[in-house]
């Protein structure tokens, strides 16, 4: 793509926007490097991921891309066998985390509609190693921390080192509260100098106290000696402090090892997460300007409808529709200065360079785009004092090096073509560029003061008019672009509404070519005519849109009115077949009394009017039994049963009525129940499995589900990595497990980072239920990056 272009279209001011999307280092490097593609292909694959990106956006509400972080260099080092530091393997972590959330949010749910194939290949394509991931948070707490998980050797040594530290103390504690030492001491306090606990003694009565000169203070008064006593428990106490270092070192290396063993996936993981950072960069971008994907197509023709300069306020631009390449080939722009032309001829150009980096249009549904070779533009002043050119030879000199390079394929764009040399020579010189760039077959579209011009689209093939409309009565553009009509001057009527007298203006007038008056008087009948249009057009269009709703308003209480009449007669047959069916059991029963009492004198002409009476009630019923899709296929449950056998206890949908069931046809899907007297053959999604009441005591199974519950439910919550309203979520639920397991005490990591998520955290603890207190983590508990909570 031709640079200079690139830079008068401001092209680069929508890489600026779009890198304020980015999440991450690894997806702004993507955006940094983007450029327009000349290839159908490419821009298509890479609007479709846009469009991708922007879908899942809109779907999910947000994607979760914390945590990404360019850490290959960590990485490649681990690789050569390098021993990373606390603060490098968090990062990993981070990243690994990241990677699995991000595979995790783009994985749809068993009956979730979610198809994005681009997206979803890159996430699919991600590595998750949730044992490294879980074993460098168990390990380190913060950058400058390493817990006592790390290892049974660290745990066992800093044990040992707070054994140490106590009986230090409280041996010196001992000395320096003994009436023999008292007086030599200048302070009853202990100190450390260089790891090594001393105490502050008086210069005079140096040779009084037996040990160690550490240092002295300022003035001299005061000797930091450690006593004899305690000096080969300072030794041990760092010795000590050695095997903790070395096994600190030794667990790093343990770490950075399992990281160097997946050292090329992880890198592969940085590739994917910046490309997929990349595209919800582009998502996000289009949301914000409210853009669509356009349709691409290989014709080299644009149609944009109600294309808006993505770089002005979207409530004060006015939308314009632009067209190219179908019925024309060359579109020339007239109008007055601070019309528009500019802008409008920007926005076209930009909109070119902005489908070909697979960025999103701010315009309607509909519009279409193409694939350009090459975009060039000469817009603005380049006047060059260094090299003497002037403003027409600056124009002149970037004009020659376009026609030199301008391909039947290319969109060329002028502003103001000719402008800045004698108005006859400048307008023949223009007629004769656009003649080129049309001989050549290229896209052009270009903007000019001259009249010529005019009368040279209206008479030239594939060329065509355009003109930026402007309001005589308010002396001000409108800012629409008109396609088909050529622009008016404007002058003679500008003139007459500022006050210059009509002889002045009719003697100007005689200085002008006929024709040209002739022309300007059609253009002003031509340009009332189409007021006019517009106006009955927009009244024929509103009267069209309220027609159209209320319609659409008849038509839904139409259908409202059908759904409610269709309930009721189903609620009247329901009721009725309900009654009906009450009394053919009471019939039934009658009957079978009848036919006890007289089995021994009945006859068979007597049991024949029985079962006629019989079939008499039961046809009667029939007439008012509900449809069996009104039964069936309308009431279903949700959750079809999956398991059933015969003996279950089930309730009847369709019927709102409890059976049991008495056979089982697992193929067809379906059952006989058992409901009474009547027996039914119904479908599985026909049934719900019987509600058994809910007993107010603790049952076994609930003490069980507590049992387990306690067992699985660990002292600590790692919420490192989460932002604020993520890490709350989780404490809170972790709260409620923690309580219904019995824990008494709790650890929540959150690390030391900038102190947001330890603050945040802190007022929430304050106000759960669950909470007795909290405090921060001491040595050994994890410090800073910790707070230890105790449960009610």
């Amino acid at each position: 793509m031709d640079q200079k272009s690139l830079k008068v279209l401001e092209y680069n001011k929508i890489i600026d926007l779009l890198a304020t999307k980015a999440s991450s280092s690894l997806g702004l490097k993507y955006i940094e490097e983007l450029i327009p593609k000349p290839n159908y292909k490419e821009v298509k694959d890479m609007l479709e991921e846009t469009s991708e990106a922007q879908g899942i956006l809109i779907k999910r509400g947000h994607v979760n891309l914390g945590g990404i972080q360019d850490i290959s260099d960590s990485v490649k080092r681990a690789d050569i066998g390098a021993v990373l530091d606390p603060g490098s393997l968090l990062k990993i972590s981070d990243n690994l985390r990241a990677a699995r959330n991000l595979k995790r949010s783009l994985t749809p749910g068993e009956e979730e509609d979610f198809n994005y194939p681009i997206i979803q290949s890159l996430s699919n394509a991600l590595y998750v190693y949730r044992d490294i991931e879980e074993e460098i948070n168990n390990a380190i707490i913060s950058e400058i921390e390493i817990s006592d998980n790390a290892s049974p050797t660290l745990r066992s040594i800093r044990r040992g080192i707070l054994q140490k530290n106590q009986s230090i103390r409280s041996k010196l504690n001992s000395i320096i509260s003994s009436t023999t030492y008292q007086k030599y001491l200048q302070d009853a306090i202990i100190s450390v100098r260089g790891d090594r606990f001393v105490v502050p003694v008086k210069a005079e009565y140096r040779s009084q106290v037996s040990g160690i000169i550490h240092d002295q203070s300022s003035s001299g008064a005061t000797l930091f000696i450690e006593p004899m006593s305690i000096v080969e428990m300072n030794n041990e106490l760092r010795k000590l402090k050695l095997d903790e270092q070395e096994e600190i070192e030794r667990i790093l290396a343990e770490l950075t090892k399992l990281v160097g063993e997946v050292a090329g996936d992880i890198l592969s993981n940085q590739v994917i997460l910046g490309k997929l950072d990349f595209a919800f960069a582009k998502g996000k971008l289009s949301l914000s300007m409210k853009a669509i994907e356009p349709i691409l197509n290989e014709e080299k023709n644009i149609n944009i409808k109600n294309g808006r300069h993505p770089l002005l306020d979207a409530d004060k631009v006015v939308p314009n529709n632009i067209y190219l390449g179908e019925d024309f080939d060359t579109l020339v722009i007239t109008g007055p200065n601070t019309g528009g032309k500019t802008v409008t001829i920007k926005t076209i150009g930009l909109f070119a360079l902005m489908a070909q980096s697979g960025l999103h249009i701010p315009a309607d549904y509909g519009s279409i785009m193409c694939v350009y070779d090459n975009v060039f533009a000469d817009i603005g002043d380049e006047q060059s004092i260094e090299q003497s050119l002037s403003t027409f030879s600056s124009h002149m000199t970037k004009i020659v090096g376009i026609l030199n390079e301008v391909t039947s394929d290319s969109l060329v764009i002028f502003d103001e073509l000719g402008a800045g040399t004698d108005p006859v020579e400048g307008a023949a010189l223009a007629i004769a560029i656009l003649e080129d760039v049309n001989m050549e077959g290229a896209k052009c579209i270009a903007t000019t003061h001259y009249s010529e011009l005019k009368n040279y689209a209206l008479t030239k093939d594939r060329v065509e008019n355009a003109a930026v409309e402007f309001d005589v009565n308010t002396l001000s553009p409108t800012y629409k672009l008109l396609i088909g009509v050529p622009g008016k001057s404007n002058a003679f009527e500008i003139s007459r509404k500022l006050g210059l007298r009509d002889d002045i203006i009719d003697r100007a007038k005689e200085f002008i070519n006929t024709d040209n008056i002739e022309l300007e008087d059609v253009l002003q009948n031509v340009e009332k005519n189409r007021i006019k249009a517009e106006q009955e057009k927009e009244e024929a269009e509103r009267l069209k849109k309220e027609i159209e709703e209320v319609k659409a308003e008849y038509d839904r209480k139409l259908e409202k009115l059908s759904i409610s009449k269709e309930k009721m007669m189903e609620k009247a047959r329901a009721e009725a077949f309900s009654i009906t069916r009450q009394a053919k059991e009471e019939a039934d029963n009658i009957l079978k009394e009848l036919r006890n009492m007289e089995m021994e004198m009945a006859s068979k002409e007597k049991n024949k009017k029985i079962e006629a009476l019989r079939k008499e009630l039961a046809d009667s019923m029939g007439n008012l039994q509900p449809s069996v899709k009104s039964m069936i296929v309308p009431k279903v449950s949700n959750k079809e049963i999956k398991d059933l056998k015969a003996g279950d206890e089930v309730k009847v949908i369709t019927l709102n009525q409890d059976g049991t069931v008495v056979s089982v046809d697992k193929k067809k899907k379906e059952a006989v129940v058992q409901m009474g007297i009547m027996k039914m053959t119904l479908p599985f999604k026909a049934l719900q499995m019987a509600q058994k009441e809910k007993k107010s005591i603790v049952t076994k199974s609930t003490r069980k589900i507590i049992s387990s519950k306690s067992g699985s439910v660990k002292s600590e919550v790692d919420l490192r990595g989460m932002n604020l309203e993520e890490a709350i979520v989780e404490v809170d639920k972790y709260l409620d497990d923690a309580c219904v397991a019995g824990l008494e005490i709790v650890t929540i990591i959150h690390g030391v980072g900038t102190g947001v998520l330890k603050k945040g955290l802190q007022d929430v603890l304050k106000k759960n239920k669950h909470v007795k207190s909290q405090r921060p983590g001491q040595y050994g508990e994890g410090g800073m990056g910790v707070t230890i909570v105790e449960i009610r």
